[in-house]
Order: C-alpha cells, then structure tokens, then sequence
C-alpha cells in the first residue's frame, strides 16, 4: 500500500507510539516519576527530560527493523551475528534474566488499580480489587477488545493530561509556586547519592523505557507499517514505500514523544514542588492518596475525584497494554529458545491466548504477596535501565549490520542517534559511579 503524502494524511496511521504512551503513562509518570520528585526534589529533573528526550531514535531503529524485515524483536535478535545458547541468541537469554524485576513492576501497577477502585469503592478490599482487575483484564486481552479499550484509555490519558498541566498552571496561584531559581537547579546535572537508584529506576521507565522500544516493533507490524511496505524484493518501489512509511513511524514516535514528555515533566515538577517540600513520599497503601495531594493541593478538594478517576484510567491502560505487549514478546521468545511453537498464526495466537491470562495471574500473586507497588515499580525500572544497554547494542547492530543500504539515514539523524546512545551509557555509569562512592 502507498504511504500517504502528506501531514494531514499521515495522522491518519498513527497509534504504535501512543500504544506505548498508554503503558508509560501509568508506571513511569504518576509512580517513579511523581515518587522521583518527591525524594529528590527539583535538582533531578534533568533525569526526566534526558530519559524522555534520548530513547526515541532507539525506538526508531527498532520500528524500522520491523518494516524492513517483517519479523518481531525475538525474532529479530536471534538473527544477529554472536553466540548462542540452544536455539536462541545470548541476548534473548539477556533479556530474560531481567524479566523478574519486571514481573514486579507490573505487579506494583495492579496494586495502584486496585488501590484507587478500594478508594471509589471500599465495599470490596484491596486484594479482592486486584484480584478482579487481573482476571478482567486478562478476559479482554484474550477476547482481542483492544480498539475500544485503546480508544478509551487515549482519550482519557488526553483529559488527566489536560488536568495535570491545569494543577501545573494553579501551582503558581499557591504558596507552593515554583520559582526559576529552583527550576535552574533540575539542570545542573546534580545526582545526590540519596536519589541515585530512584533517579535509576526513574531514568529506565519514563519515556519510553527498554521494554516499550522492544514492543514497538510488534505494534508496527499489528498496526500495518510493515505489512503496508511489503516484504523486501529490492526493488526500487519497495524502497519507496519504506521511506514513505518510515516517514509515519517518525511522526508517529515524535508525536507521543511530545505527549509523554509534557506529562513527565509536569508530574516530577508537582512531586518536586507539592510533596518534596512537605516531606511526603508516596510508598505502599497511602501511594494514591499521597499523589491525590497534586490535585487537591492545587485545584481544591473537589478534584480527588477527577485525579482517582484519571489515575484508575492511566494505571488501567497500562496493565492492559502490558498484558497485550508481554503475552506477544514472551510468545516470541519462547518460540525462538523452542519452548513453544510462535511460526504461523494459529500457533501465535494460542500462544498469546494462554500467556494473556498467566501474566496478569502472575502480577496479581506478586502484589497479594508483597504489597509495595511504589518499590515494586521502581525496582523494575532499574532493571529496564539495565535492559537499555541491551537495547543500545540491538540498535547498532540494526543500524550498522542490517539496515539496507537504499533506508541509510540522514547524517543528522545518525548524529541523533549517536547522542542517545551516549547518554545512555553516560546515565549508566554516573549511576554506577554514584553507587560505588
């Protein structure tokens, strides 16, 4: 199928980067990010804009590996040049290591759903809530109902998006208004020993962390891009096409990425503001009513119920994205270490069917038993701060092994990409650095 030509025509086809927004939303900015700010206050809120700002050309590899070759992640990883363990490439193994901590995170996320309906509706406890939650979203995910829940958690991201930069914006009507001198200070690069591995786990989920950039070629491949290029024949036709659809993943990825930026960074200034100068760091069962405080604080009592009803939608859209993006990854890389059969359709969607159901049951039992969703999701974003080297080195080899040689970039963009993949490592070893001293 041709790509469209022009701006208008190209909004048409987006949706892969605000699938992932759904799922940053939740975790990395009304949790790590809000939680971030609390602890630290203003002088890391370069952490943020860094972390949202320097992964998009990662993601852009990765979506345009998925145009090029029609393949998924796993798939795509187990084609590399380098060792591998039985059928799989050291780097699916790689992958898999980190996947405990993230079984936490996500497990913290069913916890804050089930904190914020326990509020709305105390008839039912905590545990029952999560409980619930898990088993209907793990129902939807396998009767295949994303549209209508894609659309309502996009339209409702957009109004809690809309409402928190209404709280930014009456911030400054309070005592709590912030000053430039304080926002000067979140751009120092200053990492206080105190807040390295919150900054840490912070750094790997807001944005869009490893994990999203790893879905992201599966959603391309759902969503039409690479379906639409059509398989690579060499000719100068298909080339065409590929640029011309490379061209809506770019929008696409620059899109959410102003959306998820402008979220973070109002999130972490009202933490940074509100909760860090009145010493409250949201952690365990007070996590909602603790983060209410950024809405009530600033627009009256009134808005707790806004701020539960938008924070219900936003940890919502997040567990329903994850289920649908782990079942399909996990499917993946099953498939290429030989566990399971993931080779043709049928077998993909048994596959997905049977993990749509086991990983929401899985966070579920995880939360019932640890119940500190604030420590959970932040210790699953220091392992995605960890899975974004693996992910750096994916990217170069997409970019510099496989690119075909008709889709070679701009040099503007390769300069792009090379500042991200140094932040990264830069990130990674002041981190480190900070840890050791």
């Amino acid at each position: 199928m041709q790509p469209p030509q022009t701006f208008f025509q190209r909004l048409k086809y987006l949706g892969p980067g605000f699938i992932l927004s759904a799922a940053i939303v939740g975790s990395g900015e009304l949790i790590a990010t809000t939680a971030l700010g609390a602890k630290a206050g203003f002088v890391t809120f370069w952490v943020i804009l860094v972390s949202c700002l320097v992964k998009v050309t990662l993601q852009l590899e990765f979506g345009k590996n998925a145009i090029y070759t029609g393949i998924p992640t796993m798939q795509s990883l187990n084609t590399l040049k380098g060792k591998h363990y039985g059928k799989a490439h050291w780097s699916i193994w790689a992958w898999l290591s980190l996947q405990g901590l993230k079984l936490l995170q996500v497990g913290g996320i069913v916890g804050g759903v089930a904190i914020v309906l326990n509020m709305v509706f105390p008839i039912l406890s905590t545990n029952v809530w999560a409980i619930t939650a898990s088993l209907i979203t793990a129902a939807l995910v396998y009767q295949g109902f994303y549209k209508s829940v894609e659309i309502g958690s996009l339209v409702m991201i957009i109004l809690f998006t809309i409402t928190i930069l209404i709280s930014l914006i009456s911030l400054q009507l309070t005592p709590y208004a912030i000053r430039w001198s304080e926002l000067a200070s979140g751009l120092t690069f200053s990492l206080p020993p105190s807040a390295v591995m919150v900054a840490i786990g912070a750094f790997g989920i807001t944005g869009v962390g490893g994990d999203e950039i790893m879905f992201y070629n599966y959603w391309c491949i759902e969503k039409g891009y690479a379906t639409y290029t059509g398989p690579n024949d060499g000719s100068p036709e298909w080339a065409a096409r590929a640029k011309g659809w490379i061209e809506v993943m770019y929008l696409d990825a620059v899109c959410s990425m102003v959306v998820y930026t402008t979220v973070t960074a109002a999130f972490y200034l009202l933490g940074a503001a509100l909760l860090h100068e009145q010493g409250e760091v949201p952690e365990g069962y007070a996590m909602i009513e603790t983060l209410s405080k950024l809405f009530t604080e600033t627009l009256g009592p009134w808005a707790k119920v806004m701020f539960l009803i938008g924070a219900f939608f936003v940890l919502y859209s997040t567990l329903f994205t994850a289920t649908a993006s782990w079942s399909r990854i996990f499917g993946d890389a099953f498939g290429q270490i030989g566990w399971v059969k993931f080779n043709d359709s049928a077998s993909q969607k048994r596959v997905i069917g049977i993990l749509s159901w086991a990983f929401p049951i899985i966070w579920c039992g995880l939360y019932l038993i640890i119940k500190m969703p604030v420590l959970m999701v932040l210790l699953g974003g220091i392992a995605t701060s960890i899975l974004l080297l693996l992910v750096v080195w994916a990217a170069l080899q997409f970019r510099y092994r496989q690119l075909p040689q008709s889709l070679i970039p701009t040099r503007v963009y390769d300069v792009f990409f090379w500042i991200s993949v140094v932040s990264i490592l830069g990130v990674s070893a002041y981190g480190i650095f900070q840890v050791t001293q």
